[in-house]
């Protein structure tokens, strides 16, 4: 097996946590190699809701996602991190000496000290709405990478969870007009922005579905069915963002040989897999009592890199010391 590359680090995901990671390895004084199968850096942010405001991260009461992915990356690239972009980790071995190789998609090899898989929900496609898929790309999407591409439209958003929620607050000052529906009643959003969502100016239709999207080159029309009455309601629209949920699976990182819970990987208190030399951190892992919120992960990694450290040279102390010493 030929090797092309040589690191001490190597993360595969290069998501929010990720990048921090890459900041916590790099700040150890480590090499860090940082892959990920998307073209750029920020994961699910930066490909599903760059423009969504992101309020879980402490000190940061509100920032937009692309503005959060660009900060991790400044403070990754002080270290001088190297990415590997559009390159699907897809195997795993291990040398004679017990490093990690990993194998990318495009037959690359990478010879690491030590593997930190923070690869999110991993892989995800978005759940079809049942009417009107033949408009994707003409008026219909699954996410928004881009608040003013609807500026002055009118626009129905479906979905009842947090990123529907989300995304007619957003876009409520924006468009013309936002309307959303949800099938049920109750929504699955944080009650906070449920609330903020009935104050925003925006039609709410519950107990409601849609049933057809009509158009001609994109969508003119959205058809949504009320229950208990008769004939559906009938939208003007010029887009129809429909919000709900995404399908994932871990892919390659799944015959890895690491012990799984369901979809995501099972870690110690150190952030170690089963396997030796492999940690992970963020949403991709399980462990009694996990939260799955953005700033739980970024301790996981900054625990997960400090405990390679150590690994990859006993002589060093776990405890990394503070930034601020540091300078």
């Amino acid at each position: 097996m030929a090797i092309t590359m040589s690191t001490d680090i190597l993360i595969v995901g290069a998501g929010p946590v990720g990048l921090y990671g890459a900041y916590c390895a790099g700040f150890r004084g480590l090499r860090t190699v940082l892959v990920d199968a998307l073209p750029e850096c920020g994961g699910q942010i930066t490909a599903l809701y760059p423009e969504k405001q992101i309020r879980d991260i402490a000190a940061v009461p509100g920032s937009r996602g692309r503005e959060v992915v660009n900060a991790l990356k400044a403070q990754a690239d002080s270290f001088d991190t190297e990415y590997v972009l559009g390159r699907e980790a897809v195997g795993l071995s291990f040398a004679s000496d017990g490093r990690p190789q990993v194998t990318l998609s495009d037959d690359t090899v990478i010879d690491a000290g030590a593997v930190v898989v923070t690869a999110g929900i991993g892989t995800f496609t978005p759940r079809t709405l049942p009417a009107g898929e033949e408009f994707l790309d003409r008026g219909l999407s699954y996410f928004v990478p881009a608040l003013d591409d609807y500026a002055d439209n009118d626009v129905l958003v479906v979905g009842g969870g947090d990123s529907a929620v989300d995304w007619t607050l957003a876009l409520a000052p924006i468009a013309r007009s936002v309307t959303l529906v949800h099938r049920r009643g109750q929504f699955r959003a944080h009650a906070a922005s449920v609330r903020e969502m009935y104050d925003c100016g925006a039609q709410i239709i519950t107990d409601a579905q849609v049933v057809a999207l009509l158009g001609d080159e994109r969508v003119r029309e959205a058809h949504v069915r009320v229950d208990g009455e008769e004939q559906p309601r009938v939208h003007k629209v010029d887009a129809v963002v429909a919000a709900l949920g995404f399908l994932s699976n871990l892919g390659p990182l799944a015959e890895w040989g690491m012990q799984l819970d369901r979809r995501t990987i099972t870690v110690d208190t150190r952030m170690r897999t089963t396997l030796d030399r492999v940690y992970a951190a963020g949403d991709v892992t399980s462990y009694p009592g996990k939260v799955k919120l953005m700033s739980v992960g970024f301790g996981e990694v900054a625990t997960a890199v400090n405990n390679a450290a150590v690994v990859l040279d006993p002589d060093l102390p776990l405890f990394p010391g503070h930034s601020t010493d540091h300078a």
